[in-house]
């Protein structure tokens, strides 16, 4: 059986993997790659390609990079490819049905959630941000819905305690690329019957902000666990500190929680070098370790050595 001629699309480090995987299995040939334009980074603004663009590049692949998917000069360049794929992988951009329908074979997705569950941009975080014990990949083919497509494959994983964002990232970015390659020959050769997704259970994952990571300390000490872990190492978890003028941003890398504490919310209950213990709504979390607004990451203790906290007197109450 000849190659399967296929363009890629994607945009964020998730999707590297399976750029990778397709790259170097010869039933696939990946004749172009669709990436988000290069966009100013850090303090000088600086153009820098997507991790998917540097890939590409290093692989000497065709890059494209329209502003927009469905301008008619784009669409009308994708078909001189002559796919018989597109692969989808965290591109960034709705894709007009002119794009779905181009391939003979449609266009497949690979989104990291077990559909219909956390359709959206954001499905990694709000899985741990809602304490799920599991979650998951979905190769699926894609429709003009956002994320409701047919189902072609699942594989699932369990959310460790020690799992964030960062962890389960890479851990579902590997999980997806093994999956497609596993999926795609079946697909094509008409072994899978695409499934619809379930009309029960369906939930939208929208996009996390900078302001999602501020700490409530009204709420329970496990409900900002998984907050913790959810936001690291974007855009994380943060506090302020109260007993420094101007108040300074907090960053929370790593905590626990304390089920055998608890006190007024908001309030530094002990603070030594096993960590910072703040009082909850419910119970108490343990600070392990955190950042300066402008500074490094610190321990606990590292970050006591420097910043007397009394137990008791609200030095780390997090005020509306």
């Amino acid at each position: 059986m000849p190659s399967l001629r296929m363009i890629f699309m994607g945009t964020a480090e998730l999707a590297c993997a399976s750029l990778e995987a397709l790259t170097t299995d010869a039933a696939f040939q990946v004749v172009a790659v669709v990436t988000q334009p290069d966009r100013p980074k850090g303090r000088d603004l600086k153009l820098q390609p997507s991790p998917v663009k540097q890939l590409a590049v290093k692989k000497q692949l065709t890059v494209l990079q329209p502003a927009r998917a469905r301008e008619a000069e784009f669409i009308e360049k994708l078909k001189t490819f002559q796919p018989d794929l597109i692969v989808v992988a965290a591109y960034g951009q709705i894709l007009p049905p002119a794009i779905l329908e181009l391939p003979r074979f449609g266009c497949v997705n690979v989104h990291t959630s077990l559909l219909p569950k956390y359709r959206g941009a954001a499905p990694i975080q709000w899985a741990i941000l809602n304490d799920e014990a599991e979650t998951g990949v979905t190769i699926m083919k894609m429709d003009a819905g956002l994320d409701t497509g047919d189902i072609l494959s699942q594989a699932s994983t369990p959310i460790a305690p020690d799992d964030t964002a960062l962890t389960l990232h890479d851990r579902l970015a590997g999980m997806g690329a093994t999956l497609l390659l596993q999926t795609l020959p079946k697909y094509v050769a008409g072994k899978i019957v695409p499934r619809p997704q379930p009309a029960e259970g369906a939930s939208y994952a929208r996009k996390i902000t900078k302001e999602d990571g501020r700490v409530d300390w009204t709420q329970p000490a496990r409900t900002l666990w998984n907050r913790v872990r959810a936001f690291t190492p974007w855009p994380g978890a943060y506090f302020f500190q109260q007993s420094v003028s101007p108040p300074r941003r907090l960053k929370i890398w790593e905590a626990s929680v304390e089920a055998q504490q608890s006190g007024p919310p908001g309030r530094t209950l002990s603070a030594d070098k096993s960590g910072i213990v703040v009082g909850c709504g419910v119970h108490a979390l343990r600070i392990l370790s955190l950042q300066r607004e402008g500074g490094r990451r610190l321990t606990a203790e590292e970050f006591l050595a420097g910043n007397a906290l009394r137990p008791g007197d609200g030095d780390v109450l997090f005020k509306q």
